[in-house]
């Protein structure tokens, strides 16, 4: 199974047509796949609260947005999350790499990922860790829920699900 495909084609399935992206190593096979799609526009952003600003307009627009981020920029987003996505009830899909965790090589990673988890519990944003290349069978389920209660839901994917830095 190729993870890039089946999370843009269950994007596309569940009428996401809007898509901003921050970079990211992790990321960089689902950004492609994104960016080669034509029922997706793919707008990249240079920061992660821009880009949830971008989506709260698509979604004003009737575009159903997602966004595509690090995990180490959540503490940038938290006055745009509660301030207009939470306050406005806008669904949001955030798939985020959780920079940081297991197989994580950079040192400096590691101190957001201990404050991501806790961060978006406090926020009450509902979050999903993808750990096994399978959690992404539950991807569809996810965009369905997001959708249906108009909330931002987080789904964190770490270097595991992702295969790892090259390091197997």
């Amino acid at each position: 199974m190729n993870i890039d495909k089946k999370i843009a084609g269950d994007l596309v399935a569940n009428d996401v047509s809007f898509i901003t992206t921050v970079p990211c190593k992790q990321l960089a096979g689902v950004i492609e796949e994104i960016d080669q799609r034509d029922d997706i526009f793919h707008i990249p952003s240079n920061k992660e609260d821009e880009g949830m600003g971008l989506c709260a307009g698509a979604w004003m627009g009737g575009k159903r947005p997602a966004i595509i981020m690090q995990n180490t920029a959540i503490g940038v987003t938290i006055n745009t999350l509660a301030t207009l996505i939470q306050y406005y009830r806008m669904p949001l899909p955030m798939l985020i790499s959780y920079r940081g965790e297991l197989r994580e090589p950079v040192a400096c990673q590691v101190e957001m990922a201990v404050h991501t988890k806790a961060l978006l519990a406090q926020m009450n944003i509902p979050t999903y860790h993808f750990h096994k290349q399978s959690d992404v069978e539950e991807f569809d389920m996810i965009l369905k829920y997001t959708f249906m209660c108009n909330k931002p839901v987080a789904i964190l994917t770490d270097a595991n699900f992702w295969g790892g830095y090259g390091d197997q």
